[in-house]
């Protein structure tokens, strides 16, 4: 596909909601018909403002936290669409804390929470790194420690 088509040089054969909602996939084709594709159409959130453990602050970027997901511990998960929504979720806790500034500290918490939820291998890793781990013993205490969340629920 021409790296220089224009999406105005399209038409949209279907489109349809993302199984989590977040999100419009649009099936479209070229005006000439020769090529297909998918666009994903997401709702524009306020900007968000991350303060980094340094003080520096910059604007939270879902990509950037899209990618650190899918590279720490993007193995741990069947498809990629279970890791959008693990970004999705992240993403939306942040905003749920209803400020516009956010720490990367509560960015990684959320990170770990909505991990214990959907993937118990995948918390374990990214809680080694986030936490930094120095010893087995830390390792043995954060599974104990979601062993007994699991039992009381």
């Amino acid at each position: 596909m021409p790296r220089n088509l224009k999406i105005g040089d399209s038409k949209v054969l279907e489109s349809r909601e993302t199984p989590d909602g977040t999100m419009i996939r649009r099936r479209r084709i070229t005006s000439d018909g020769k090529y297909r594709f998918t666009t994903y159409e997401r709702i524009e959130m306020p900007e968000l403002t991350v303060r980094k453990r340094s003080g520096n602050k910059e604007v939270f970027d879902r990509d950037k936290l899209l990618t650190s997901v899918r590279r720490s511990v993007g193995k741990f998960f069947n498809s990629e669409m279970e890791v959008e929504q693990v970004v999705n979720s992240v993403t939306d806790r942040l905003y749920e804390l209803g400020t516009d500034e956010v720490t990367s500290r509560q960015v990684g918490e959320a990170i770990l929470d909505v991990l214990a939820e959907v993937n118990e291998v995948a918390y374990v890793r990214f809680a080694s790194v986030f936490r930094e781990f120095k010893s087995l013993d830390e390792f043995e205490k954060i599974i104990r420690e979601q062993r007994e969340k699991k039992e009381t629920k």
